[in-house]
């Protein structure tokens, strides 16, 4: 794998290492509250929905970062897969930002890891 492909990985796992704490911790904070357009009352309502779904972002970062150190291209491949197939999944029901936020660089970094 190419240091350009796993320099883009490695983006991909912080980004969602950072959704894992948007997601799990600052929620129902100022920063969860502006990231995800929330109102402070819906916020705390799916408090319990969005740290599962940190979770679940956390576990894709984790499999990106295992694969990179067991340099298995499958594996990464697999996650960067699974990331691309969440972003399309929230861009259709949720906001088409989504889509941008994470399945471009996972797009991109699929782009790396089978073209160089």
């Amino acid at each position: 794998m190419s240091v350009i492909a796993a320099v883009l990985v490695v983006l991909v796992a912080a980004l969602h290492a950072w959704f894992l704490v948007l997601e799990m911790f600052l929620w129902t904070k100022p920063a969860g509250l502006k990231t995800f357009r929330n109102t402070p009352e819906k916020a705390e309502t799916t408090r319990v929905l969005a740290a599962n779904q940190g979770l679940y972002n956390g576990f894709l970062a984790a499999g990106l970062l295992w694969g990179l150190v067991i340099a298995q291209w499958n594996v990464v491949v697999f996650f960067l897969l699974c990331v691309v197939v969440a972003a399309l999944y929230g861009a259709w029901s949720v906001s088409r930002r989504i889509f941008y936020v994470q399945g471009v660089p996972a797009i991109a970094a699929l782009a790396a890891i089978w073209l160089l």
